[in-house]
């Protein structure tokens, strides 16, 4: 595959490395030669084993938790990369860490998803690869061109395959309305709307349902889930209002704190995730199915190195 005059690689930092392979074995390339890790007192260090001068450079490096370790592993991969003359560096972020700070939501809160876009940028990326951005605009934070992936697609084909009849999807608050549509619109099936009242950072309230759920069998849908606390409220509801089943899906399974536990004793059926954040083992539990983004990602890093247009996979 050499199609613009100049070598493409492929490299990863230690966030989520199978990820990486499985996009590297889907472009039928192999995963770049590169040490990351760390001095004694948690310094991270990287070197570059083989030449990148004039190549085409992908990193895939989620910021999964860790999230400032492995943020900082990709900045300082890319100023390795562009310090050793790479042609091109384009930053893959299956799951942009710190998104949910896009805005002063309160007097004195820092805009943080900007922040690690100029940090980016700074290190010298050339291009953005990311998947369901929190928030769309946060495009709009770069000075570099963005290609943003999404996952609504790779889900719904999960649900269509498992033919689920008297289908709704919910949407769990009111920002994940278009979501929620665009995921409804590949379904053919209507959707609903929790109206929640948030008193404080990860407590949520269910206030009310907007739409008809009763003896249906019901998809939420979010971009991502943390600490599981909105989407099992919203589960636990909708059970309460009348639906006979509830599932849930989302591209970024962050999972933080007791979020598997909620989980697994949540009225949620099944969760359908993604691998853009690489779930350890402990909470790999029966109710979450993962599925890949490594065809999707290898086909947009392709579409990129040929200078062709990346929407069109959606279209």
């Amino acid at each position: 595959m050499n199609t613009s005059g100049s070598e493409i690689k492929i490299f990863s930092g230690n966030a989520n490395k199978s990820l990486a392979e499985k996009i590297a074995k889907a472009l039928d390339l192999p995963l770049g030669d590169a040490q990351v890790g760390t001095f004694s007192d948690g310094e991270v260090y990287v070197n570059i084993n083989e030449t990148v001068r004039g190549t085409d450079v992908f990193v895939i490096q989620p910021t999964d938790p860790p999230v400032n370790e492995n943020l900082m592993e990709l900045l300082i991969m890319i100023d390795a990369l562009k310090r050793a003359s790479a042609g091109r560096i384009t930053a893959v972020l299956p799951y942009y860490g710190y998104a949910r700070q896009d805005r002063k939501a309160k007097a004195r809160d820092p805009i943080t998803a900007k922040l690690v876009a100029d940090l980016l940028t700074t290190a010298g990326a050339d291009r953005i690869l990311a998947m369901d951005l929190h928030a769309a605009q946060i495009q709009g934070y770069f000075d570099i061109p963005v290609d943003h992936l999404l996952g609504v697609p790779i889900l719904a084909t999960h649900f269509q395959n498992k033919q689920i009849e008297n289908i709704v999807v919910v949407s769990p608050d009111l920002g994940s309305v278009t979501r929620a549509r665009n995921f409804a619109n590949h379904l053919d099936a209507p959707i609903a709307i929790i109206d929640k009242r948030r008193p404080k950072a990860n407590v949520s309230e269910v206030m009310n349902i907007i739409g008809d759920i009763k003896d249906k069998n019901v998809i939420l849908i979010d971009d991502m889930i943390d600490t599981a606390g909105t989407i099992t409220q919203a589960a636990d509801a909708l059970i309460n209002f009348g639906a006979k089943e509830v599932y849930a899906c989302c591209t970024h399974p962050v999972l933080s704190g007791p979020a598997i536990e909620r989980i697994q004793n949540s009225s949620i059926k099944e969760l359908i995730t993604t691998d853009t954040i690489q779930l350890p083992e402990n909470k790999k539990i029966d109710k979450i199915n993962i599925v890949s983004v490594d065809q999707l990602f290898a086909e947009a890093i392709r579409r990129i190195y040929q200078n062709s247009s990346v929407s069109e996979i959606f279209e």
